[in-house]
């Protein structure tokens, strides 16, 4: 069976815009592989714009290298990943991507029940609605966010009293504010991956000295985490507000100043998905081989 790897094309070879990251498709790609053909499975990278023309020349795509649908491509590739879905089947759906697309979901997990960050909403950032975030959280530090976004793209961290940031370096519309949580310098950022409705593996994220901010191309780093069976039954709750399990999503969690793990993102789209932090058996990745398991699972035979 075919499988498609839907990327963003700064990630494919002659690109004349390559990511920093790159690096992380290249690694992904060799770890998915060799998984993937102990089931049989073949897996291709293919240009997301050209899902829908080429989607019969596959049995499953996997948009999990769309590293770019944010940066103002958000309403064509989700009709992209419609048009294709109706030939070959997406994972994860469609319906789901365009309901993660849009961050306002944490809003309504944590009126289900999941442990969440503090968000609100706002159409666009002002430093009226800043204040107002100050306010409401009892901070005097927040995280600007994009609506629609990734990566810390268009994403700032502000204080209070301090000058207000240039436009260029905040979202350039609706958006999301957050208390900033001094667990994301002091402890790191945790990622829980999860294939089908089973955790996979974990890993914390740590930011370089003075930033904030946890990506690799920010300086950021990884290191493999064994979490406690609270902390992976918090996950797990999260997890379960959602009406199915998708094929493969990332939990993205700060420590609270309660001491307890919350959610900052919930990743179903294009998750990197760490996968040197999953255990290695005959050199087979073992985390690559529970997601290609996952998606037979759902694939007719």
């Amino acid at each position: 069976m075919r499988i498609g790897l839907l990327t963003s094309s700064n990630l494919l070879p002659g690109s004349d815009h390559h990511r920093v990251d790159v690096f992380e498709f290249d690694e992904e790609l060799g770890s998915l592989r060799p998984a993937f053909a102990e089931l049989g499975l073949t897996l291709d990278p293919l240009l997301w714009d050209n899902a829908a023309e080429r989607a019969s020349d596959f049995d499953a795509l996997l948009p999990l290298m769309v590293w770019d649908y944010f940066e103002g491509n958000e309403a064509r590739f989700l009709d992209t990943m419609r048009r294709a879905n109706t030939i070959t089947p997406v994972f994860n759906p469609p319906a789901l991507l365009h309901w993660n697309s849009d961050k306002r979901y944490l809003q309504e997990m944590a009126a289900d029940g999941a442990k969440v960050i503090p968000t609100l909403s706002v159409e666009a950032v002002t430093e009226a609605g800043a204040s107002a975030a100050f306010e409401q959280f009892g901070t005097d530090r927040i995280v600007i966010k994009p609506q629609v976004g990734g990566g810390a793209w268009r994403q700032a961290l502000h204080t209070k009293g301090e000058p207000w940031p240039d436009a260029e370096l905040l979202p350039p519309g609706h958006a999301l504010i957050q208390p900033f949580l001094p667990s994301v310098t002091e402890e790191g950022e945790y990622s829980f991956l999860y294939f089908g409705d089973q955790f996979s593996h974990a890993l914390i994220k740590t930011a370089k000295p003075g930033d904030y901010r946890i990506q690799s191309s920010f300086g950021g780093q990884e290191t493999t985490y064994q979490p406690s069976a609270k902390e992976v039954a918090i996950a797990n709750a999260i997890l379960a507000t959602l009406d199915e399990p998708p094929l493969y999503a990332r939990v993205d969690l700060l420590r609270g100043l309660d001491g307890d793990l919350a959610l900052i993102e919930l990743e179903m789209i294009e998750p990197y998905l760490y996968l040197p932090h999953a255990e290695v058996i005959n050199g087979v990745n073992q985390g690559a081989l529970r997601l290609g398991e996952a998606l037979l699972a759902r694939l007719p035979r």
